[in-house]
């Protein structure tokens, strides 16, 4: 690929977060209704797109089971619908509406994102770290699943990559907890050359923050990894605004796309390339 900037995702390309953001979407809503969604479904999810933000894939979650309660409707139909209607949570609100109609003013009162999202923060901080970087009392007690997120990339791949290439990082974690992955995991770079939820608002796949760093690092060519469709699409989107330079989305098959049907997936959203795991990203860029 010849590139001169590499550009990563952090869950599920820096470190797993099976057990800690994927479990707390599914126990947030389990918490908060009473039930909820098996966490097998939470890719379906995300394939659908417009779910970068895990608040609000908790949220749209929340919206499935309480349109189910008063529908047939399952979690493929759901999220099917999602995607017809271009992904993200207003998609979601837009399929409750057409699948209750009238009745789907209830189901609007009952949802409760603020709930969700205090349980959601709880959960995956802990008391601890609640109270420091959400300012107030977190809703129980619990020992925080972002203790549980077991590192994916060794040390000596990143310093392949950043003595060959530019090195930036394009994620929906806030800044905060952006800060403790990367911690974890050893990578060190400038807040200027790292986009979290903090910094922009349209979220992934919308290719400004990869438009933008690409800028700063004057580079011409692109790679940026990452383990959904919507990381190929910020790559794919980046490309088709910007004649001036090339971007190759590179799908990483230690999320939740996995295996054969992961790789027909990345490449049905246009990646460039599919890599088992970050660790391959320097011999592929070689």
């Amino acid at each position: 690929m010849q590139v001169d900037a590499v550009v990563l995702d952090i869950d599920g390309v820096l470190v797993d977060v099976a057990d800690s953001y994927r479990r707390a979407i599914v126990e947030s809503v389990e918490e908060v209704y009473g039930e909820t969604i098996e966490k097998a479904a939470i890719q379906r999810f995300k394939d659908a797109g417009g779910f970068n933000n895990d608040w609000e894939l908790t949220d749209a979650a929340a919206l499935f089971v309480l349109t189910a309660r008063e529908t047939d409707v399952d979690v493929a139909a759901f999220t099917d619908a999602i995607a017809q209607q271009g992904g993200g949570l207003d998609a979601a609100k837009a399929v409750v509406r057409e699948l209750l109609g009238d009745d789907a003013d209830g189901v609007l009162a009952r949802w409760d994102p603020r709930g969700l999202r205090e349980v959601f923060q709880t959960l995956y901080l802990g008391a601890d770290l609640y109270q420091k970087l959400e300012g107030g009392e977190p809703a129980f007690d619990a020992p925080g699943y972002i203790n549980d997120e077991p590192v994916l990339v060794s040390e000596s791949t990143l310093e392949a990559l950043q003595e060959r290439y530019a090195v930036g990082v394009v994620t929906g974690r806030p800044a905060a907890e952006a800060d403790i992955a990367m911690d974890r995991v050893g990578l060190d770079i400038p807040d200027e050359h790292r986009f979290t939820m903090d910094d922009w608002a349209e979220g992934k796949p919308h290719p400004r923050a990869l438009l933008t760093l690409a800028e700063r690092f004057d580079a011409r060519r692109i790679a940026f990894a990452g383990d959904t469709l919507d990381d190929i699409g910020t790559a794919v989107n980046a490309d088709d605004e910007d004649p001036e330079r090339v971007y190759y989305g590179v799908g990483v098959l230690t999320g939740g796309l996995t295996g054969d049907d992961g790789r027909a997936a990345y490449a049905g959203a246009g990646a460039s390339a599919v890599v088992e795991s970050v660790e391959d990203l320097p011999e592929l860029l070689e």
